[in-house]
């Protein structure tokens, strides 16, 4: 108790980092310092007591102390929960929280009740399953306080991890401003052809904030839904009649002995919750993943998209042998389905199968990643996104190629970028018959000098190809280190 009144202080956590209102630690302070100095020494009272005579809990002292600590509690949550003054009444008057008011209607009474209810029951002498009930109404509380703690440092977390990569990405487009001013500086007076966009896909902190807050929230929630069912599951045990439900029976070997093994009612509904459990994750968990990649590594852009990539694959398996475990299919009893759907793959599937496959290659390999520039047939582009089925390929018109993975594996590729962005340009020049062909050299090796982005190693060639039929056809070869200045390069040698 004294430590979360310590949180909800002026300068505490809740005030420096939760963003809490004033007027809410404040009701939770002042409720927080009663049930200290009212609910601790009748709980004290009541063990004293209890100690003393077990049997009747220490008759009026016992009761006594109970009472009061019921009434304290029902105050506190009266306190507390009140939708108009109480702690929740700022989030309670959101307009986007309209479906949580509704159920506070009805939650609300119950919890102020609840105590005094348990008071009245120990007053008619059912004082073991009043104090039993209080102590699981207690623990419940504090697995509330725990979770909604949990979940406002996660909140502060992505907030600053948020803030974090925002501000490196600002920092990442000032100096690419500053460094674009000075090649705008730099390049000659004219027309000049735009570089080629090869730049990392911009990461959306704002999908991945709000994607992660949603798995968040259902965290939350999920969490909280075990721990009622953890804490209360003694005082519902005729909940377990769905565990005297057999659906089927499921034949198994313990110890060289086969026995047979009721698959219950229950054994479905926890299989439903792997199922759910396991499409949540799958949608939801690959974005905090990638923030945390984010934030820890430094790692590309093509290498977050395998990591995460591969992560809901595996989410999306070990969900599904979870699934068919607990329903209690064995290899045994799939192995003719899996035959069958062998044989129907052969003949109908083989090509989905063979792109599926051949993804799995291309993330392992990396023989492509998201960014790289590459061709294929008659297409230059951006590899954009690598799907099951397809990779998507954004040419320079920004239109989208979609390509079967298998074309990557069993096809030609050109990668421009697999090892390095090191690339070769060739600048044709015509020059006019009885031109003086070692000066028109000279002067192309000149250019090439000249440019700061053409490598002095490998050093720039010139050559004579041949003879045309209105002039000598000349070549230079330049090797440049960056994509980006593909165009520009070319268009400044061939000024």
């Amino acid at each position: 108790l004294l430590a979360f009144r310590h949180t909800c202080m002026p300068e505490g956590l809740a005030a420096a980092h939760f963003r809490w209102p004033e007027s809410s630690r404040q009701i939770l302070r002042s409720a927080l310092t009663r049930l200290t100095w009212v609910y601790l020494p009748a709980a004290m009272v009541l063990y004293v007591a209890f100690h003393l005579d077990p049997l009747n809990l220490g008759w009026a002292f016992g009761r006594t102390a109970y009472v009061i600590m019921v009434v304290a509690l029902a105050l506190a949550f009266y306190r507390l929960l009140h939708p108009k003054s109480g702690a929740l009444a700022p989030y309670l008057g959101r307009p986007e929280n309209g479906r949580v008011r509704r159920l506070h209607r009805i939650w609300y009474p119950l919890l102020v009740t609840s105590p005094l209810v348990l008071g009245v029951l120990s007053l008619l002498g059912y004082t073991h399953t009043a104090g039993f009930l209080l102590s699981r109404m207690v623990v419940t509380a504090w697995m509330v306080v725990g979770l909604v703690l949990l979940h406002a440092l996660a909140q502060r977390w992505l907030l600053v991890t948020r803030r974090r990569l925002a501000y490196q990405a600002a920092m990442e487009r000032h100096q690419a401003a500053l460094g674009e001013k000075e090649e705008q500086e730099k390049a000659q007076q004219g027309e000049e052809a735009s570089p080629m966009e090869f730049e990392e896909p911009e990461v959306d902190l704002a999908a991945l904030s709000d994607t992660s807050r949603k798995l968040l929230n259902i965290a939350l929630i999920a969490s909280g839904l075990i721990g009622l069912w953890m804490i209360w599951a003694e005082v519902f045990p005729a909940l377990r009649i769905f565990e005297d439900v057999t659906l089927w029976h499921q034949t198994v070997t313990v110890d060289g002995e086969e026995q047979r093994r009721p698959i219950t009612l229950a054994h479905l509904g926890l299989a439903l919750l792997y199922g759910v459990a396991t499409v949540v994750l799958a949608k939801q968990l690959p974005a905090v993943l990638e923030m945390m990649l984010l934030h820890r590594f430094d790692m590309s852009a093509g290498s977050r998209y395998t990591v995460t990539t591969l992560s809901n694959y595996a989410i999306i398996a070990i969900g599904l042998l979870l699934v068919l475990n607990t329903i209690g299919a064995q290899w045994s009893q799939l192995q003719w389905l899996v035959a069958a759907l062998g044989v129907g793959i052969g003949f109908g599937l083989q090509e989905i199968v063979a792109n599926f496959i051949s993804g799995l290659i291309i993330l392992f390999e990396r023989t492509i990643r998201v960014g790289d520039m590459v061709t294929v047939g008659d297409t230059d582009g951006l590899v954009t996104k690598i799907r099951i089925r397809a990779t998507t390929i954004r040419n320079f018109d920004r239109k989208e190629l979609l390509v079967p993975n298998k074309e990557f594996i069993t096809g030609r590729l050109l990668n421009w970028s697999l090892s390095d962005q090191v690339t070769r340009l060739v600048v044709v020049v015509g020059v006019a018959y009885g031109s003086d062909v070692d000066k028109a050299h000279a002067l192309m090796r000149e250019a090439a000098k000249e440019n700061e982005q053409v490598l002095d190693d490998p050093p720039p060639v010139v050559s004579f190809e041949g003879f045309g039929d209105n002039s000598l056809t000349l070549l230079l070869r330049a090797f440049i280190d960056d994509l980006d200045y593909r165009i520009p390069t070319i268009t400044a040698l061939h000024k």
